[in-house]
């Protein structure tokens, strides 16, 4: 059982993109490492920093239940497609282990569905 993101359409041939829990779990890990803090520390990931502290475009995308909750506005999406963007550009840049690889090509499929939501004007869901 895992998760899936994709456009909130109603279209069920849309595209989307899956993970295990576990795997969407390391990928907000190392989206989170990138932006200078620690999941863990969290308040809702088993810490009690609050998300006030912290400064990311990607927090609606970070600070969200693994499979319910509100889905993502347009507007939430555009802001971290700019910022995902940019954090991909820079793991590519930076290489590594095949870990990385595959975050950063979940990344770049997570971006083609973030684009999809903002010119379709409709929600990112998650299920």
């Amino acid at each position: 059982m895992g998760l899936v993101l994709f456009p909130g359409d109603g279209d069920n041939s849309s595209p989307d993109v899956s993970w295990s829990h576990s795997g969407f779990a390391a990928f907000r890990r190392r989206l989170a490492e990138t932006e200078g803090f620690v999941l863990s520390e969290m308040w809702g990931f088993g810490g009690e920093r609050s998300w006030s502290d912290v400064s990311t475009a990607l927090e609606p995308l970070l600070d969200h239940p693994d499979d319910s909750g509100d889905d993502l506005s347009p507007a939430e999406c555009a802001s971290i497609l700019v910022r995902l963007e940019a954090i991909t550009d820079q793991w590519v840049r930076e290489g590594g282990d095949q870990l990385l690889q595959q975050h950063i090509e979940d990344a770049r499929q997570l971006a083609g569905i973030l684009r999809l939501c903002i010119e379709n004007h409709v929600p990112l869901a998650f299920l």
